[in-house]
């Protein structure tokens, strides 16, 4: 069983509305074990749905349908699809008498066009849920079906929860669960992760289910995302588990956190797992890695703060620094080791670099030095990062957190406590 999904408004097309809608239905089929390979949007043109429907129609054996529904002119999903059926519109008297029920309910006077919202094409089923003044529909066209609901997210939500995800896994003659997870990696580029994993995915290839996929994330690196189909929750539990430790072995440390894991909470987690504070000189990143971290939850129990600073006048003010230049090696580890020292912090980050033009540097835009102390011995590490100045100040962050995280798990082996 197949299902796709057309979401109907010109208003997704011109970026008005985000079509959330479409998003939790992709992901509502999965968990019901219904296929969907493909979603659509289309504006409120009556040629153009029903092309759409057509085609939709041609490859899969459900669609469903999000919006145009309502009262106005421009809602003519139900036109569409009667004219995909070859039937007339007629009026559904039960409706209309729901309809102004709930406007007399409300002490409202129903405008006349609502009828229209009564009006559903010949030989179709009305879904039993109304929480508005929108029905939905469920038409069958031979060994096909066409379900129809609102774009009014609550509205919509119960009608596929309650009407049309049942009659698909009824159709669908079995139940199924689909569903994803997600490894986050840092360190390497998309056509890297590849390289690393080409048998795996070769082999994958060959059996279909689970698969993986890419998702490139910018400043969050790149996702490998793993989706796996099984007759139950604990069989495709025990699938996902099964690939992530297979790819993690492949990966090694690339792979720093899963689905909604971030960086700043895997590196939270680590410090308070050791019993270690931190504090946080920053220069370039204007306060981002402190933000990062502080708004981690639990960061508070180890967080010592955070030294923001952008000249020599002021690191030596603050920190107690040489005098150097800003971005050089022999600044980003003073400032680590004198961050520990002033904070108060077993384990300092530091960083300072050129983030534009024109900056007074004998160095190249991109030019980052990140340094880590801990125990009081500190390392810098000299990075190159792409882009303009919010992508190196973002990418700073990240690798000056991953380099951290590094540190730490190495300690594990090296019995560091």
């Amino acid at each position: 069983m197949h299902c796709e999904v057309i979401a109907v408004g010109t208003e997704l097309l011109l970026g008005q509305i985000v079509d959330t809608n479409s998003v939790w239905l992709g992901e509502q089929l999965a968990l019901a074990g219904i296929d969907s390979h493909f979603q659509t949007k289309v504006g409120d043109n009556l040629e153009r749905i029903v092309s759409a429907l057509q085609i939709a129609l041609d490859r899969s054996e459900a669609v469903l349908m999000c919006g145009g529904l309502g009262p106005t002119h421009d809602d003519i999903t139900r036109d569409a699809i009667a004219r995909v059926m070859s039937v007339p519109l007629v009026r559904d008297e039960h409706i209309a008498a729901q309809i102004q029920a709930m406007f007399k309910a409300r002490g409202r006077e129903m405008p006349a066009n609502n009828l229209r919202q009564a009006d559903v094409p010949q030989g179709a089923a009305v879904i039993p849920e109304m929480p508005g003044t929108a029905p939905g529909l469920l038409c069958r066209l031979g060994d096909k079906v066409v379900y129809a609901v609102p774009g009014v997210p609550y509205e919509m939500k119960q009608m596929v929860l309650g009407t049309v995800l049942p009659d698909l896994q009824r159709r669908a003659g079995g139940l199924a669960v689909i569903k994803s997870r997600t490894l986050r990696t840092w360190g390497q580029p998309e056509s890297g992760l590849a390289d690393l994993l080409a048998g795996r995915i070769a082999e994958l290839d060959k059996t279909g289910n689970p698969t993986l996929a890419f998702l490139a994330s910018g400043i969050e690196g790149i996702k490998v995302r793993i989706t796996a189909k099984a007759p139950d929750h604990a069989a495709v539990d025990r699938m996902l588990a099964e690939e992530d430790a297979r790819l993690r072995a492949l990966l090694g440390d690339l792979v720093f956190g899963r689905d909604e894991e971030t960086m700043e909470s895997v590196v939270i987690d680590l410090l308070r797992h050791r019993g270690l504070t931190i504090g946080v000189a920053e220069s370039l990143t204007g306060g981002l890695i402190s933000a990062r971290l502080s708004a981690v939850p639990g960061a508070v129990e180890g967080w010592r703060g955070a030294i923001v600073s952008h000249t020599d006048a002021v690191h030596r003010a603050m920190l107690n620094l040489p005098v150097v230049p800003t971005a050089s090696a022999e600044t980003a580890k003073a400032m680590a080791l004198a961050v520990c020292q002033v904070l108060g912090a077993d384990v300092g980050l530091a960083i300072t670099g050129v983030t534009e033009p024109g900056e007074p540097q004998d160095q190249p835009v991109g030019t980052v030095f990140l340094s880590l102390a801990i125990a009081g011995a500190a390392e810098v590490q000299q990075v190159r990062l792409p882009g303009d100045r919010e992508r190196i100040r973002q990418f700073s962050v990240i690798s000056l957190l991953n380099l951290l995280r590094l540190r730490l798990l190495a300690g594990d082996a090296d019995g560091y406590e």
